[in-house]
């Protein structure tokens, strides 16, 4: 038996001890993820962009709502039918506002249905292989990111239950693990049944319960079969679905009242109680089921999720340890309040196995010359990715320094300068990224403008835009994009970039300096 109450004490508690992890796990996987539409439906709302092949897309916001893309799918295949009466001719209206909030822009499913509407109203061109293109990406994008990240998240949230100094990168431990691709194919087995299902409305709501516990079944053990994690599903949600229905609905005041703060209340306070709440649940059900030795129970094996073992425990499992089971025994070392990964049951392959990496290090000349390079190209691949996923075209997106964004190598600099002196505290290197971006791109398009005439880009459109110059919504998602540059990509990008010989660096260097130039000469050529 379980209660709400206690179910809500316990991460009422949880949440006063280890507030601003776990809002900063809840905000990345919004960001990152289809969860949590609510969350960053406002962050990327707009209106109508000008119509400039010269302006710059907003980055990481789609150009048609979902809604709009509901409506062109009805008018196109349900014309006269209850649903195009239920959906109003304009955007406006409750019925595409509770749309809206609750789907995501990142999602493969919308992805396909603006590939049908371009299919049914245009002829085959370019604009169709983009389409084509966008859907396979948003496809790959929800298998292989999306749905980890999910997997991850739920892994962070049991593992907080006892371990309440468990780190943020614990969202990213299927990659480290090299253990994906089961729960990759079992997660796109859910949505599949899921979509199945909801074609009779009734049973989708069923099944929405059903499959509710597979990602922490997966978080507990991804080498779980996709059999057995339907059927371990199945059997914790027996007769516990309708009390799951009820610890939502006891929430709808909170997102009621998020929907009333634009989104807020949602990122600081309702996520990761929601979360937290329900991975209490799968602990409660799970402990309940093997300790009752209910059919396949053993494939709920991390009975340290709740053991928290001792010192001499870890002691005496350390000095047991199998070396055949891991790399972890060289490495490992017990840090306090957080789960011993060398006795989890999977184990990363050696080659997954890296020593930390130091952020906080020091970068010479010839590095941040290549970092800005690396950061401007990799700003380029981003915003065309997720172009591609959110609007399946790149009209907007053949910009002046093209394949070059230096807007987005000057921030990693910057980051690099001022941001790594606070690298040990994520949340205020998190919004000294958000601020230095909001700065450096107001500061970008004002000189722009005044230099040369020239408006690079325009989010007058956008919720929460300063002059149409900068928006929340671009800022945050950079910030994230920020945060990953300061944490991995440029610690990791150095120790390869160091392992050329100098000579090799210098002539690399040189050359991406002169490609760079003869770009930026050829863009100002062409706003002049």
């Amino acid at each position: 038996m379980w209660k709400r109450n206690v179910l809500k004490k316990k991460v009422r508690a949880a949440l006063k001890q280890n507030y601003w992890t776990m809002v900063s796990v809840c905000f990345i996987i919004a960001m990152l993820t289809s969860a949590y539409p609510v969350s960053t439906a406002f962050l990327s709302s707009h209106a109508v962009l000008p119509d400039s092949s010269l302006v710059m897309p907003a980055p990481f916001s789609p150009d048609a709502s979902n809604s709009e893309i509901i409506r062109e799918t009805v008018r196109h295949f349900f014309s006269g039918s209850f649903l195009s009466e239920l959906l109003p001719a304009s955007e406006s209206g409750p019925v595409s506002l509770i749309i809206d909030l609750l789907s995501s822009g990142i999602s493969a499913a919308f992805a396909v249905l603006r590939a049908v509407n371009n299919f049914v109203t245009e002829n085959w061109d370019s604009s169709t292989f983009f389409l084509v293109l966008g859907v396979i990406v948003a496809v790959v994008y929800q298998l292989f990111v999306g749905n980890i990240l999910l997997i991850g998240e739920k892994r962070f949230f049991l593992e907080n239950h006892s371990y309440r100094k468990t780190p943020i990168s614990k969202i990213f431990c299927l990659y480290k693990l090299r253990c994906f691709t089961g729960p990759a194919w079992i997660m796109f087995c859910r949505s599949l049944f899921q979509a199945l299902w909801n074609l009779t409305v009734v049973g989708g709501i069923i099944k929405f319960y059903e499959y509710r516990m597979i990602p922490y079944i997966l978080a507990e053990n991804p080498k779980v079969s996709r059999r057995d994690a339907f059927f371990l599903s199945r059997q914790l949600m027996h007769r516990n679905k309708w009390k799951l229905f009820r610890l939502h609905l006891s929430f709808l005041g909170w997102k009621i009242l998020s929907v009333l703060t634009l989104g807020i209340l949602d990122l600081v306070f309702v996520n990761p109680y929601m979360t937290g709440c329900e991975a209490e649940l799968y602990l409660t059900l799970r402990r309940n089921y093997v300790l009752s030795r209910s059919p396949r129970y053993e494939n709920l094996s991390d009975s340290y999720l709740e053991h928290v073992p001792s010192e001499d425990e870890l002691l005496i499992s350390k000095a047991l340890y199998d070396d055949s089971r891991g790399p972890y025994t060289k490495i490992s070392y017990f840090a306090p309040e957080q789960y011993p990964v060398f006795l989890f049951s999977v184990q990363p392959p050696f080659s997954a196995v890296r020593s930390p990496m130091n952020g906080n290090r020091k970068y010479s000349f010839l590095s941040y010359v290549f970092l800005f390079h690396a950061f401007s190209l990799l700003g380029c691949a981003v915003e065309i990715l997720i172009q591609l996923i959110t609007n399946g075209d790149l009209s907007g997106i053949l910009m002046p320094f093209m394949p070059w964004v230096p807007i987005y190598g000057l921030y990693g600099i910057l980051i690099l300068l001022i941001v790594k002196h606070v690298y040990d505290k994520p949340v205020l290197a998190f919004l000294l990224n958000f601020l230095i971006y909001s700065l450096l791109e107001y500061f970008i398009s004002a000189a722009s403008e005044l230099a040369f005439g020239y408006i690079p880009w325009d989010y007058s459109g956008y919720f929460l835009n300063i002059n149409g110059r900068v928006y929340a919504g671009g800022s945050v998602s950079v910030a994230l994009l920020g945060c990953a540059f300061l944490y991995y990509f440029a610690p990791r990008w150095t120790d390869l970039f160091l392992k050329l010989k100098k000579g090799y660096r210098i002539l690399l260097c040189t050359v991406l300096t002169l490609l760079f130039a003869a770009d930026a000469i050829f863009a100002v050529m062409r706003c002049i």
